[in-house]
């Protein structure tokens, strides 16, 4: 990746505007999509920071950040694929990482299907570890997640 190739990228927040351009993004990504009536709940409540990554006013990315708890729950984390390998998803995760600490949130987790070894390896570059599994937890295929989490005490 060149850093040339994002350096004009721009992460905010999502507002109401992003809905369906980040409900469009899920729908070509996951086989389980959010839909906008979800990522609209997310947008008004007090306890979510969802993110949005545009490169030349286009919308490549997101990511969702909830504060469940005092704990810190990633949720979807998206790229388009014509935009992959340019370091988009690390610069998201390293966003709600910091809102996180902004937070006081200490421990952040996440799930991830057995077979997302980017993603997985992604994670562990953030300092996640795998803590367990979710059988059957994916649907369109059935598959496990791993249950990841991210704690400040390094454990």
């Amino acid at each position: 990746m060149k850093e040339s190739e994002t350096k004009d990228l721009i992460i905010s927040l999502m507002t109401e505007n992003d809905v369906e351009e980040a409900s469009l993004l899920e729908e070509k990504t996951f086989s389980m999509p959010w839909k906008p009536s979800d990522f609209w709940e997310m947008v008004r409540a007090p306890y979510a920071y969802f993110f949005v990554a545009r490169l030349g006013g286009k919308l490549v990315g997101t990511i969702g950040l909830r504060d469940i708890a005092g704990e810190g729950e990633i949720t979807n984390v998206a790229v388009d694929e014509s935009y992959k390998r340019r370091g988009i998803a690390s610069k998201l995760l390293q966003k709600a990482i910091d809102q996180c600490g902004q937070l006081e949130i200490k421990n952040i987790t996440l799930e991830v299907r057995v077979s997302n070894e980017p993603a997985i390896g992604l994670y562990e570059k953030f300092g996640f570890r795998s803590e367990g599994i979710r059988p059957s937890f994916y649907e369109n295929p059935k598959e496990d997640a791993m249950i990841m989490w991210r704690r400040e005490s390094g454990e």
